[in-house]
């Protein structure tokens, strides 16, 4: 099983050209409603997603998943008389030395293979358990039927089980039918599959040959399955920063605009928005990408997190490489997509 299982994000970013003299309001429209809001986020959610999402994302196909989904890793640690201690407990010991003998979830583990041992700070743990304990997790839309051909009739444990934000739930099915995505849900739709698929690919060749290896293989790969998600889509779809590996990859002066101000929402620590901007019949769809620990592998510090070994190929493969001295839960680069509204 790879629960909590990620992907070091090596970001492989390209430009796309925009039009920015509409875009800077849609920066400061945003900046200000940011600024307005008073609930913060749970700190755990956001942790999911960064760290787990690669392997565990909801929006993955079921064929195409590397690791059981997030609310079936909550459905196996969890029954009816499990306290939100014994639920983060048991979330941080499996982290801390993953093993078949401590899995509760033999049938993941037949059918992904035992997590690899990845090292993160305990109250990342914590974190993202407490906000898995008491929040529903999103599900898959695929994992009612995966459940029922598994389970049959057998009831899910009562509580906060369901499929949380954009599962459609409590809709009657007239309603669920005739829905209609937003643009947002369509923007983060496309990002989040890509990432998934990228995660699927490089995590795949971490796990079979390692980091150097992982390293040649998104040299040569990543853009193309980026590129080939955008078919999927029907959309443009790219990965910029300022800090680019390759230089192809550099934000355009929009894009910098952009990223300046996620940078800033990321750092104040509140719920990030995407950006979006309608541009005639085409919408443009802004969304940070964000570094955890094991990105830190590769856009880390030379010499701390980032080892001379990997260094040496990320040299080799990138001579004017910018992308290092990241820390943890700093923005990298951004999603830049465009789709037909």
């Amino acid at each position: 099983m790879k629960f909590l299982a990620t992907l070091f994000l090596i970001s492989f970013f390209t430009a796309c050209n925009t039009n920015p003299s509409d875009k800077y309001l849609a920066i400061a429209e945003n900046t200000e409603n940011t600024d307005t809001k008073i609930i913060q986020e749970h700190p755990g959610k956001k942790l999911m997603e960064n760290n787990c999402y690669v392997c565990h994302n909801p929006k993955t196909a079921e064929d195409a998943m590397i690791a059981p989904p997030m609310v079936a890793v909550k459905m196996h640690y969890t029954s009816e008389g499990t306290s939100k201690e014994e639920f983060i407990s048991a979330m941080v010991e499996w982290a801390k030395n993953p093993s078949e003998e401590k899995s509760k979830m033999p049938g993941a583990v037949k059918k992904f293979g035992l997590m690899p041992y990845q090292f993160y700070p305990e109250e990342t743990i914590v974190q993202i358990a407490d906000y898995m304990f008491d929040n529903e997790i999103e599900e898959p839309e695929w994992f009612d039927a995966h459940y029922k051909q598994m389970h049959g009739d057998r009831p899910r444990m009562k509580g906060k089980m369901g499929r949380g934000m954009g599962s459609g739930k409590g809709m009657g099915k007239n309603q669920e039918a005739n829905a209609q995505p937003t643009l947002k849900e369509r923007g983060m739709q496309m990002a989040q599959t890509t990432k998934a698929e990228l995660g699927k690919n490089l995590m795949g060749q971490i796990q079979k040959n390692g980091v150097i290896a992982a390293l040649d293989f998104c040299n040569v790969q990543a853009l193309p399955i980026t590129d080939s998600m955008a078919t999927v889509h029907k959309a443009y779809i790219k990965r910029v920063t300022d800090k680019p590996r390759n230089p192809k990859n550099k934000a355009n002066t929009a894009e910098l605009q952009y990223l300046d101000n996620f940078k800033k929402q990321v750092a104040a620590g509140g719920e990030v928005d995407p950006i979006i901007v309608k541009m005639g019949v085409e919408t443009e769809f802004y969304y940070p990408i964000v570094t955890n620990s094991m990105c830190l592998k590769c856009h880390g510090t030379p010499g701390k997190e980032l080892e001379t070994l990997t260094l040496s190929k990320i040299q080799e493969l990138y001579p004017t490489d910018k992308a290092t001295g990241y820390g943890e839960n700093e923005v990298r680069g951004i999603w830049s997509i465009r789709f037909e509204n």
